[in-house]
């Protein structure tokens, strides 16, 4: 111990790199000791804040490296890697609204002082002084080397946060109200004592303001209602926007986001036309209401403040008729998803042709894709959607027997796997003995996630009793699909071989 200390804290100069070498040499001599004065001086130039020293007089006796990083990207896993670039220069975002701690050492001379608490409350008043959301670090773990053949590196973790077991950094780093954030897998390779491992921590600034406002902000948990709609005979156009204003209604009662409906859900119209035995003729009956119905369905989602996913209607494009979805946003604006493929039938008796787009909309609520029924059975187009950071697709469906079911089902839940995203699936069920080809129906509507830990075990969020009219509701969390895409036990959109195999959509 030393009888007489004269301590400073103040920034690192150009002019301290040959004791900061001695130093880290010393500290950190079982992972390769010091930077190069390249290095430093480049951290210096780049960020001359972020890097602090404690010196005794004027020894350096301790020191805090720190960067500025996009908190988004560091706060999902990475390695120590990815902080540095060519000749070891070390990345720094001036736009970045986090700190990352690189390194912080002390002296082992002058260990017993807590001079370390110091180095962490002076980067705290750091990003507090630039409003930057949190400081993030990935901190080695070297007593885990003496534990890794009993328990897991996870199991370590808990150990030492419920301190049955001491590690001479993570204890340290949570006495200084960090939060370990997650486990990270080969983020030190070099580092032998901890076996490669690291932990992802991060302490919050709980004085930030964000530039962007709450209203722009970004949903992490999103309220999806659908409705599983009972076909029943109508006498006019109002009795089934009646029954549409009812179930959203219901829907943003309970604060959903968005309100889904099946697929051709206002057949029961056709029941109206003079002459159903000319089925062409009673697709386009139908299909003289959709105007009404994309308008109607605009204001009410304008009036209950809920995204609307209209199920799909027929579309009249001069002589064409085509089977569209619209999705009715509650500021007041609407996009249009043609389906892509149509199905026998549809082609037969009602000579409907096929788009020859599909997009992602951004919503207040998501990045979302519409796929109406025969369309998620074809893995090309949610595959695409996947490409624009797709969040959830809507299935608008309608099946009349099991086996046509199924194929929705599962395909949907396809789909979800191999995009990281979520898929709602939305059908009717009841009869229409007056609509010639509707008899029946059979739906069972449903929400999948992709098949990891942070999901359902069975990867099925919700579901509805089957062939029954009612309403379902899921909370879909999409920072876990971020979670997925990075740390899942698979990784199906990362581990894509494009070096041998891509998908393009032909532009028409």
């Amino acid at each position: 111990m030393h009888n007489e200390l004269h301590l400073n804290v103040r920034n690192l100069e150009s002019s301290d790199y040959p004791q900061l070498k001695v130093l880290m040499d010393k500290v950190y001599v079982d992972i390769g000791g010091a930077w190069s004065e390249f290095t430093i001086k480049g951290l210096i130039e780049d960020f001359a804040e972020g890097q602090i020293v404690i010196v005794d007089r004027d020894k350096v006796i301790g020191a805090a490296l720190t960067v500025q990083v996009d908190y988004d990207r560091f706060s999902n896993p990475h390695t120590y890697d990815d902080l540095i670039g060519h000749r070891e220069a070390i990345h720094n975002n001036p736009n970045g609204d986090a700190l990352y701690g690189l390194d912080l050492l002390i002296d082992p001379e002058y260990r017993g002082y807590r001079l370390g608490r110091r180095l962490y409350e002076a980067r705290k008043e750091l990003c507090k002084k630039a409003n930057l959301k949190a400081i993030l670090a990935g901190g080695r773990i070297p007593g885990y080397q003496a534990q890794a053949d009993k328990i897991s590196a996870s199991e370590y973790l808990q150990a030492v946060a419920r301190r049955e077991l001491y590690d001479p950094i993570l204890t340290f780093q949570l006495s200084n109200d960090f939060q370990v954030k997650r486990l990270l897998h080969k983020y030190l390779p070099e580092d032998e004592k901890s076996l490669g491992y690291a932990t992802l921590l991060e302490w919050n600034n709980y004085l930030y303001e964000s530039s962007e406002t709450v209203i722009d902000s970004r949903k992490a948990i999103v309220r999806v209602g659908a409705v599983q709609w009972m076909m029943r005979e109508v006498e006019s156009v109002d009795d089934v926007l009646q029954q549409v204003e009812y179930f959203i209604d219901a829907l943003s009662s309970y604060k959903s986001d968005f309100a889904v409906f099946p697929e051709f859900f206002n057949a029961s119209l056709m029941g109206l036309c003079p002459d159903q035995s000319q089925q062409v003729e009673a697709i386009r009956f139908l299909a003289s209401f959709t105007e009404r119905f994309r308008i109607e369905m605009s204001k009410l989602a304008v009036s209950y403040n809920i995204n609307v996913i209209t199920g799909s209607l027929p579309l009249l494009v001069g002589d064409e008729v085509y089977n569209a979805s619209y999705l009715c946003r509650r500021d007041g604006t609407v996009e249009c998803q043609y389906k892509i493929h149509i199905t026998p039938h549809e082609r037969r008796d009602w000579v409907i042709r096929g788009g020859n787009e599909i997009s992602v909309f951004e919503t207040d609520a998501g990045r979302v894709g519409i796929l109406i029924c025969y369309d998620i059975e074809f893995p090309e187009l949610s595959r695409l959607m996947s490409e624009k950071d797709l969040d959830i697709i809507f299935v608008p469906f309608w099946t009349d027997t099991k086996n046509g079911y199924l194929r929705v089902r599962h395909c949907a839940q396809a789909r979800a796997i191999e995009n990281e995203c979520y898929v709602v699936i939305c059908g009717s069920c009841g009869n229409l003995p007056s609509v010639e080809n509707l008899d029946v129906q059979y739906a069972q509507s449903a929400v999948f996630s992709p098949s990891d830990f942070a999901f359902p075990h069975d990867a099925i969020v919700s579901e509805t009793t089957a062939n029954t009219e009612m309403i379902m509701f899921s909370d879909l969390d999409l920072d876990k699909l971020k979670h997925v895409r990075s740390e899942g036990s698979v990784n199906n959109l990362k581990d894509r071989r494009t070096e041998l195999y891509t998908l393009k959509w032909n532009s028409q």
